[in-house]
This record gives C-alpha cells, sequence and structure tokens, in this order.
C-alpha cells in the first residue's frame, strides 16, 4: 500500500464528502453502555453473504461513532440500530462489488489517503509508519488499519454511488418547479389555537370527572410499584479518599509529556461568501458583495457582526469563530493566509473551492510544550478520578463479597460499615428516572427482579456504587379514581379543551370568510392574530410548521380565509395577507446553483433506492439474514 502511496505527490485537496463520511462517525453525542442485557458478544446478529456480523461488532461500531458519553436509556436502540444498518450497507456494497467485479484498486486507495492525510509526507519522502500512525490516530481516533479499511469502504461507496448516479439528469421543468417552490412567497395572518392554552378555561366537576373515569377506565392502569431502601458510595466521596501528591503529579506529566505538546495553532474567525455551482459571472458579483464587506472589516468595521449578517458558514452564529486551528486542518489556501497573518490582522480576500473567505486573525501560538503548572488542575482531576476508581471497585468487591456472607445484611449496616450515605425512594416504577441513583443499563431491571428484603450486589452508575433493597411491592391493578384523579382530571379537561379548539377554529374561518376582519374576528373569539414573514413553500413559521401544510394558500388571492388546518391537536386558521409571484427575470440568475440542489437531491434519491433494492434483493436470495432474537435483544434493551 505504502510503495503505491511513495510514487505519487501530495497537493491534491481533501474530498470533503467521504472524509465527513469518515468523520461522522464521531458525531453521535453517546456512548453505548457497558452491557447489553446478557447477550453473548459473539452471538451472530445478521449475516451477509458469508460475512457474520455479530454482537461485539455493532458494539465496536457504536463504541467508534460515540466516544464518551452515556447514551440516554431512550436513544440506544436507535443508536445501535444505526450501528448495525451501517455495518450491513458496508457489507452488502462488498458483496455486490465482488458480484460486479468492481474494485478499489491500491492505487485509488493510497491517492485517497494522501488526499486525508497530507501531512503523511514531506515532500516525496513518507515520515514513517509510527509518525503515520500517530497522525491517524490524533485526526481520526483509529488504529492505521481500522482507517484504511474505512477509506476503502468510503471509496467503494463512492464508486457504486457514480456507477447509480451518473445518468440522473435535471430537467428544465424540474429546475423551473424548483425555483418556483424557493421563490414563491406568501404572507399570512393566522392564528394558533392550542388547547393546552385553553384547560384552563374548562370547568371539571367532580360528577364530570367521575363520569369521564367510568368510560375510560381500562386506560387507567397502576403499574408495578416498588419502594426501594438505598446506599451509595459516591464519585464525590471517593474522589475525597483519593488524595494526589505532588510526586504523582510530576510521574504523570513526564509519561505523558507528549500529550502536552501544542502544534503551531491559530485562532481564526472568517466570513464565508459561497461560490459552488455557480457560474464564472455570478462568482463575479460574489466576489464583488466580499470586497465590499472587506473593505467595512478593514476600516473599524465589528468582524462578528459582519460575519453574523453576511457569512453563509455554520459558524456565522458564533461571528465567524473557527475556534483554535492547526496545519492540515483546513484547505491549503485558508492554512497558508492564517498561518502568515500576524494576530488580530484580517486577510485579503482568500479563494478556496468553497467560495471567497475573509479571515482574522484573533491569536496565533507557536508550538511549545505546556509547562506542568499549566496542566496541573486538569492532571490533579485526572489522578482524582483514577484513584477514585480503583478505590472503587476495590471497596465494591468488598461490599459484594459482604453481601455474599451475611445474606440479608441490613442495608443500614452495610452503609455504615462502608461509610456510603442511605435512602429511600418510594413507590418508583419501572420507566422512572430516579437522578439520584444515576443512570447505568439494567438498573431498573435489575430492581424490579429483586424479591423484598433481598440486598442486591453493587450497581456501577454515573454517580458511583448503588446498593439495592426492595422494601414493599405493589403489583399492577387497574386504578381506582382516587389513585389517578389528577390525571383523570387532567384528561377530561384536555378533551373539552380539544372540542373547544376546533370550535373556536370553525367559527374564526366562518367569520372571515364572511367578511369580517380576521384580527379583530380572532380578538372577539380572544385568539391572538399573528402575522408571518414572508414565506415559500419550503419555508415554515415558528410555532405552526413547515409551509407544506399551506399547500392550497400558494393557489389562493389576497384577502381569502382558508379552511381550518389540524396540527395534531392544535388547529389553525390563516388569511392571505400577501402574495408574492415569482420574478422569471431571476430564474437565469439562480437555474445553475437550483440545477445542481434539484440533481444532488435526485442522486441521494437514486442511491436511496439501489441500496433499498439491493438489501430487498439479498434478503430474497438468502444472502442477508438476521437472528430475529438477538436483533430483538439488542436492539430494545430494558
Amino acid at each position: 500500500m505504502w510503495d503505491a502511496l511513495r510514487e505519487k505527490k501530495i497537493g491534491v485537496r481533501i474530498l470533503l464528502g467521504i472524509v465527513v463520511g469518515i468523520l461522522g462517525l464521531g458525531m453521535l453525542l453517546y456512548l453505548v453502555p457497558q452491557g447489553t442485557n446478557d447477550i453473548d458478544a459473539a452471538e451472530s446478529v445478521a449475516k451477509v453473504g458469508d460475512q457474520t456480523i455479530t454482537v461485539v461488532d455493532v458494539q465496536n461500531q457504536l463504541a467508534k461513532s460515540t466516544r464518551g458519553s452515556q447514551i440516554p436509556p431512550a436513544l440506544v436502540g436507535l443508536y445501535t440500530q444505526q450501528a448495525l444498518d451501517q455495518l450491513i450497507d458496508e457489507k452488502m456494497l462488498v458483496l455486490e462489488a465482488d458480484r460486479m467485479g468492481l474494485r478499489v484498486s491500491d492505487e485509488e486507495h493510497a491517492d485517497f489517503l494522501k488526499k486525508l492525510v497530507p501531512t503523511a509526507f514531506t515532500g516525496d519522502t513518507f515520515i514513517g509508519m509510527d509518525r503515520y500512525a500517530a497522525e491517524v490516530q490524533a485526526r481520526f481516533q483509529m488504529s492505521v488499519p481500522e482507517f484504511e479499511t474505512e477509506v476503502k469502504n468510503a471509496l467503494l461507496q463512492q464508486k457504486f454511488q457514480q456507477l447509480v448516479t451518473d445518468g440522473v439528469t435535471a430537467s428544465d421543468d424540474e429546475v423551473r418547479e424548483e425555483f418556483r417552490r424557493e421563490n414563491e412567497k406568501i404572507k399570512l395572518d393566522y392564528v394558533l389555537i392550542k388547547p393546552v392554552d385553553l384547560q384552563s378555561k374548562v370547568e371539571a366537576s367532580e360528577a364530570d370527572i367521575a363520569a369521564y373515569f367510568d368510560k375510560n377506565k381500562a386506560q387507567y392502569i397502576v403499574p408495578e410499584r416498588r419502594t426501594v431502601d438505598y446506599a451509595i458510595l459516591s464519585m464525590a466521596q471517593l474522589r475525597q479518599r483519593a488524595p494526589v501528591t505532588e510526586d504523582d503529579e510530576k510521574v504523570y506529566y513526564q509519561s505523558h509529556i507528549d500529550q502536552y505538546k501544542l502544534e503551531d495553532r491559530a485562532h481564526v474567525a472568517h466570513i464565508l461568501f459561497k461560490t459552488v455551482g455557480m457560474t464564472d459571472a455570478e462568482a463575479a458579483e460574489i466576489k464583488k458583495k466580499a470586497e465590499d464587506v472587506l473593505n467595512k472589516a478593514k476600516h473599524g468595521g465589528n468582524f462578528a457582526d459582519l460575519a453574523k449578517q453576511n457569512s453563509e458558514d455554520t459558524s456565522k452564529d458564533k461571528g465567524g469563530d473557527l475556534g483554535w486551528i492547526v496545519r492540515g486542518q483546513t484547505v491549503p489556501e485558508f492554512e497558508a493566509a492564517a498561518f502568515s497573518l500576524p494576530k488580530g490582522s484580517i486577510s485579503d480576500l482568500v479563494k478556496t473551492q468553497y467560495g471567497f473567505h475573509i479571515i482574522q486573525v484573533i491569536d496565533r501560538e507557536s508550538a511549545r510544550t505546556q509547562t506542568l503548572d499549566e496542566v496541573k488542575a486538569s492532571i490533579i482531576n485526572q489522578l482524582q478520578q483514577e484513584k477514585a476508581e480503583q478505590l472503587g471497585e476495590t471497596i465494591s468487591t468488598q461490599i459484594a463479597d459482604e453481601i455474599r456472607r451475611s445474606g440479608r445484611i441490613p442495608i443500614d449496616d452495610l452503609a455504615k460499615k462502608f461509610n456510603m450515605t442511605t435512602g429511600e425512594a418510594k413507590l418508583v416504577e419501572a420507566t422512572q428516572p430516579l437522578p439520584e441513583l444515576g443512570n447505568a443499563p439494567g438498573l431498573m431491571e435489575t430492581l424490579f427482579h429483586q424479591r423484598t428484603g433481598d440486598v442486591g450486589a453493587p450497581i456501577r452508575t454515573d454517580v458511583g456504587y448503588v446498593v439495592l433493597s426492595v422494601k414493599d411491592i405493589f403489583p399492577t391493578h387497574p386504578a381506582t379514581l382516587a389513585e389517578v384523579h389528577d390525571r383523570v382530571a387532567g384528561d377530561f379537561r384536555l378533551s373539552k379543551a380539544v372540542e373547544m379548539a376546533k370550535s373556536r377554529a370553525d367559527e374564526l374561518a366562518k367569520r372571515a370568510k364572511g367578511g369580517e376582519n380576521f384580527a379583530a374576528a380572532a380578538k372577539s373569539l380572544g385568539l391572538e392574530a399573528k402575522t408571518s414573514d414572508a414565506i415559500p413553500r419550503s419555508g415554515s413559521i415558528p410555532d405552526v410548521g413547515s409551509a407544506k401544510q399551506f399547500a392550497a394558500a400558494f393557489t389562493m388571492p389576497v384577502g381569502q380565509t382558508g379552511d381550518p388546518i389540524a396540527l395534531g391537536q392544535n388547529w389553525t386558521v390563516y388569511h392571505i395577507a400577501q402574495h408574492d409571484p415569482v420574478n422569471q427575470d431571476d430564474f437565469e440568475k439562480q437555474k445553475s446553483k437550483i440545477e445542481a440542489q434539484v440533481l444532488q437531491e435526485k442522486r441521494q434519491t437514486a442511491y436511496e433506492l439501489f441500496r433499498t433494492a439491493l438489501k430487498a434483493s439479498l434478503q430474497q436470495q438468502g444472502q442477508l439474514q438476521f437472528n430475529a432474537e438477538s436483533l430483538k435483544r439488542l436492539t430494545n434493551p430494558a
């Protein structure tokens, strides 16, 4: 592989589409739990051709795509399914590529690796496998084999995308329809009627509540509830019992000295004027606008405000601030400007593949090694955490041994012996969070499988180590009115408020259609009329939602009132205040940009259809099989 790499020079730009695909592995915000419902890690979940996907494969994939935080219990199944789907997609493409004789050559692989890690070469000289591995680990948090496999999979996907989408075109009619969708605009007077806002106006007598309960008794079931005594050995307690000496700090600093070495870096902000997909004439117009903003920036204009007003990058909301960057992190033209300008200066226009940039260098730092004093606080925090974890494991083992020896030892006695904090949680339901105990996979499952009086082994949560003892069990049963009185009263009021909302929507529409002033009619019904911005078919109205719900409004004349629209339990009534038809003179100016947008959407749709069809075909041929029981347990953890 690296022989092929040595034969070519670096100097090509990174292809962001595939880079994003690789880096996207790290974009989720939560980490897979440590256990999954007692599933055997070697257990097969799916099979593609002769390639088996096991539970551990899925867990590893999820771990790669998360890095560091706890997955909210409600989202564990979703993220696990996404990880499994990604593995299946990769193996499906490999299988189909083998059938078609489609290959990623070593030269293609090597070329693309160069684009992703240009710093792997100095001129034509490879920096060496050790430095290359360190670079890959630092930038992508992967080993070299993992990284190169991901790159190969991304290239194979790119080849399939080209095969599937090369024949896709955007017709003139499609481009014109999209132009109309984005440019035809309407402004609406509207009222949003929410039942929740009307509930307080609903009177509910005890007779009303009782009658509603009798009619809907089947809806009111009290789930099993448990009262539990608990003892906690918190991480905060353990950290206090884990002192860190100065010698500890020095040893840790010296053994981790490499992580305190800082590269040349620049703190930058920018204003981006995009030119992707534009004609030369359109790009020239954009350049004029950029030059005007540059002139303001260099003559005392507030850079952050100018970025917020003009930039087309997602950083605009932060005043264009990109934070600290290091060499190799941005496209070459941007990097050259950022690392050649002095602190506090503003660049001239910088042209890249994305468009024109105005770059502000907020701060600069040369490569250096941070001193012990600079990193002392983080070292103490890390060492305290490590020592607390070790101490916690030791004490947890001692607690578990004590429980095994003593049987049903009173939890208070256990707490006194190990300096734990005790408490009681009353009438706990299986789906009820217990923030005082923290989160952990299987915590509630363990609680609801214990017998009364049992003292369970310590459970590690994000709070610390928890020992549970069930005090009382209250079985599932049909509710009495007294047990759910407040809930029934709320449900009754909401049901009446829903009826009231529809009635008021119908009345408002009737009055407005009869010629009464829309805002005055709304006010007389105790409703507030608002006016939207001018929105296209692709736009939206705050609190109300997508303009797709108002498709009929684009065909109606100014001054007309539409029929009420149900938005779940809410209702909205609208009145056409303004209608701005498209200006056909603008079509040619926007045509190339819109054509590229339509083409991209059609290509994405075509590729998704290909993937869906391939999956269905492989399943039909028996080349894609699932272990239904394993899949259910994996994606629906308790």
